[in-house]
């Protein structure tokens, strides 16, 4: 299937203005050329693209052209690249996928929830009334029920608790405490209860352990805010988790 973020919109050059050259000065700061993210094609973007095309080997024309355009969305074409089913099932996948996406360093850009990565993980979709944590959970176990060419075994979804609900209606629903308790597994995902009716954060759990499990989660951050600008790795503690057991 054709995902939009990495389709190349055609070649822009200075002068250009528009939603291709915004896309490409996404990427840019998102490669650490940071510049102004406003759609118009002037002098510091022709230069930061030289710049790029400098790090990369291509060469230094100052335009986006399709070899540019492929470099700058690597890390994203990195991320969605089909993994091979193996035997340990759909949880491994699903840690797998997690991890493939966590070496391309997801990030926003632009402003809250906002740039290619929450728009790849949310279906378009961006802004400060769209935390894609959840988009992010969803999306990877897309992927690894792709790679087993199975159904979700819940509704995906850009909601915490649309997720939990659909979880619970299916009996995969487990409150956590310790380690041992009933089956969670690595490839499972942990959601942050606020009340018995209420989840406002998720994302999935990667390692378990007696009194801490580790996790690869989205619209995070070292603080472990809900509202962060990142896919990152962390240590989590039990209390006033839920889990959906997948694996």
């Amino acid at each position: 299937m054709a995902i939009k973020e990495l389709t190349f919109p055609g070649p822009t050059k200075k002068g250009d203005r528009g939603n291709a050259v915004k896309l490409a000065q996404e990427w840019l700061c998102l490669h650490d050329f940071h510049l102004k993210i406003d759609g118009s094609f002037g002098p510091a973007t022709e230069f930061a693209v030289r710049q790029f095309q400098k790090q990369e080997d291509l060469p230094e024309h100052g335009r986006v052209d399709q070899a540019t355009f492929d470099a700058l969305v690597s890390p994203m074409k990195d991320a969605v690249n089909p993994i091979q089913a193996g035997s340990k099932g759909l949880g491994d996948l699903v840690v797998r996928y997690a991890n493939q996406h966590l070496k391309s360093s997801p990030r926003e850009v632009g402003g809250q929830n906002q740039g290619p990565w929450v728009r790849l993980y949310m279906n378009g979709k961006e802004g400060a009334e769209w935390p894609w944590c959840a988009g992010f959970a969803s999306f990877v176990l897309k992927q690894a029920c792709a790679s087993e060419d199975l159904p979700a075994p819940i509704p995906v979804s850009f909601s915490c608790d649309v997720l939990a609900t659909g979880a619970r209606d299916r009996g995969l629903l487990l409150s956590g405490t310790t380690g041992g308790n009933g089956g969670l597994n690595p490839g499972c995902l942990f959601l942050n209860k606020r009340t018995s009716s209420d989840w406002d954060h998720t994302g999935v759990v990667t390692g378990v352990e007696e009194e801490t499990f580790l996790t690869i989660e989205g619209n995070t951050n070292d603080d472990g805010s809900r509202e962060g600008y990142e896919v990152c790795a962390r240590v989590r503690g039990y209390k006033g988790k839920h889990f959906i057991l997948l694996a």
